[in-house]
């Protein structure tokens, strides 16, 4: 009798095995999650190659943070659903998370290198100007180019190759400048030589497109935060999006309270003076600067959010273009801006250029109508000094000096300040 029973539980056993295995096989998420080898598939983003850009590739900048996209560790929005759908594709710029361990997220902005309407249209150019078609391929447009034929015999990235480019960044270039970009360029694994034999021709073209388009994810490449550099910290690119650390515009403290205008205020005056004279020689200078050019971390702490119009001059070497390689226009000069646009002569960038524009566009707007007489009327008499010094550069600086010093006691010391916080509780340094 107890071997009958054995017997009969072992066959019901082996039916319920069987009826399990039938249920796993009709239900392909339930046998997902039983099966440690096979990935969890979760409702997500369903990302596209035309929303990233990598249709275009490799007209684009990059694919070093592609995976992070794919793997969702890249959120778009504040909020951390995993069932968002994507946001419209004609937008310049996206809030979003990002992780490393899909537990601790923070804040970052995701970018376009200009907006969907400029890039389709560069895009038209290049098939109408080159093949002569409505629609091509980019990449095998651009390849047959003058000079990309060029930078392919290019053992090193030189002023020649960059003749012509829009970028503010390549108007006055330096070799020294340029093997820097080199070294430097974050979207090739090996990167570390100044010449391009670490680069693949597919590398090659991404980096011209780059600089041709908007040299601003190269800026925060070469001149990176960790290194005191008042760039947020780029995180890598895919397709035509960039990753960078997120800041808060500007334009947002506008009605901020008397002692945290007076901080940013502070701290926008020492990074166009750290622009300006710094260990490395390189005078930094804008071509035009509006609410959205800075930014500032959640710890308080100011950074230049948009480089795009920042140009630089090598104190150490000057410019080593010829003179009229400047004139030089192809369609690599055309991708953002009108063919006809005239270059900048280097020579007539002055020193306190940068400065001028600043006190004429931001500051006011800042510090308006923020501080008690006699207080404010000092502080409008100083800015309308610098932003009337088009001429003189030794006013400029005596004003900027005199608001500096009135601003400084402005400032308030805590955690609303956290990058000089609890530091200034003891050192006037901060």
């Amino acid at each position: 009798m107890g071997r009958w029973i054995c017997c009969l539980c072992s066959r019901v056993a082996d039916s319920l095995m069987l009826l399990l295995v039938l249920a796993l096989s009709c239900n392909p998420s339930t046998a997902a999650t039983a099966s440690p080898s096979a990935p969890h598939i979760k409702p997500n983003y369903s990302f596209g190659r035309t929303f990233l850009g990598l249709d275009k590739c490799n007209a684009c900048i990059g694919t070093s943070i592609c995976k992070k996209f794919f793997k969702e560790e890249i959120r778009f929005d504040t909020w951390l659903s995993s069932h968002l759908k994507l946001p419209p594709s004609y937008l310049l710029s996206y809030a979003g998370n990002y992780t490393d361990d899909a537990k601790s997220w923070r804040l970052v902005d995701i970018t376009r290198l200009t907006s969907k309407y400029q890039h389709d249209r560069a895009d038209k150019r290049i098939c109408t100007s080159l093949l002569k078609t409505k629609t091509c391929s980019l990449e095998r447009a651009l390849r047959r180019t003058h000079r990309f034929q060029k930078w392919l015999r290019a053992k090193r990235l030189t002023p020649d190759l960059v003749q012509g480019l829009s970028s503010p960044m390549l108007r006055c270039p330096s070799q020294r400048l340029l093997d820097r970009i080199v070294r430097r360029y974050a979207e090739v694994p090996d990167a570390g030589s100044i010449y391009m034999d670490h680069l693949t021709d597919r590398d090659k073209l991404r980096l011209l497109y780059t600089l041709s388009v908007n040299s601003h994810p190269i800026l925060l490449q070469i001149f990176p935060d960790v290194e005191g550099w008042p760039f947020p910290r780029y995180l890598g690119s895919c397709g035509r999006l960039v990753v960078s650390a997120s800041t808060q515009p500007l334009r947002d403290f506008y009605d901020a309270a008397p002692e945290v205008a007076a901080d940013l205020a502070l701290q926008l005056l020492t990074v166009l003076r750290s622009m300006g004279t710094n260990d490395l020689n390189y005078f930094f200078y804008f071509t035009h600067v509006d609410a959205g050019t800075f930014g500032v971390f959640s710890n308080g702490h100011l950074f230049i959010r948009d480089a795009s119009t920042l140009g630089i001059i090598d104190k150490e070497e000057g410019s080593q273009m010829i003179d009229g390689q400047q004139e030089y226009k192809d369609i690599f000069s055309c991708l953002t801006v009108d063919c006809q646009s005239a270059f900048v002569s280097c020579n007539s960038i002055r020193e306190k250029h940068s400065l001028v524009m600043v006190c004429q566009e931001l500051l006011p707007k800042l510090l308006k109508g923020k501080f008690l007489q006699p207080v404010q009327e000092k502080i409008d008499s100083f800015l309308q000094h610098c932003a009337d010094g088009l001429t003189d550069d030794q006013g400029v600086n005596e004003a900027v000096a005199k608001l500096a010093e009135l601003l400084k006691p402005l400032r308030s010391c805590d955690s609303r300040f956290a990058y000089r916080y609890p530091d200034c509780k003891y050192s006037d340094k901060y």
